[in-house]
């Protein structure tokens, strides 16, 4: 009498894998045995990326605010001081987006942000 192996159940989840490694380079879009481990290594970093994508855009819109505020003649960490000052409440994608789409906004975000620097240095 043969074993049972659960041929079906094997050849599924074989096949699955198999089918979410396609396009990986190598034997590891051929093979199961080394599309497995090439599996769960990109579900790790996938996970860990997400998380990290959030530092990185926060990065990226701190340099694009820095970039357009210097020609302005303030640095970014005055202008973040200035616009606390001022009690202007804009996160950095939406100052870098008014940076981009429309400098005179944000050329006006700043001067509002410099006048209240101005006005909480000499009540100092």
């Amino acid at each position: 009498m043969p074993r049972a192996t659960n041929a079906v159940a094997t050849k599924k989840r074989r096949k699955r894998i198999l089918k979410q490694t396609k396009g990986y380079f190598g034997n590891k879009s051929r093979l199961y045995r080394y599309a497995i481990d090439a599996f769960w290594r990109a579900g790790c970093f996938a996970y860990r990326d997400r998380r990290k994508k959030r530092t990185e855009f926060r990065q990226l819109w701190i340099v694009r605010i820095n970039a357009a505020c210097r020609p302005l003649g303030i640095c970014y960490s005055r202008l973040i001081a200035g616009l606390a000052a001022a009690k202007i409440e804009l996160d950095r994608k939406a100052l870098s987006e008014l940076a981009i789409h429309d400098p005179a906004a944000f050329c006006a975000v700043v001067e509002r942000a410099k006048s209240a620097l101005a006005t909480a240095s000499q009540d100092a």
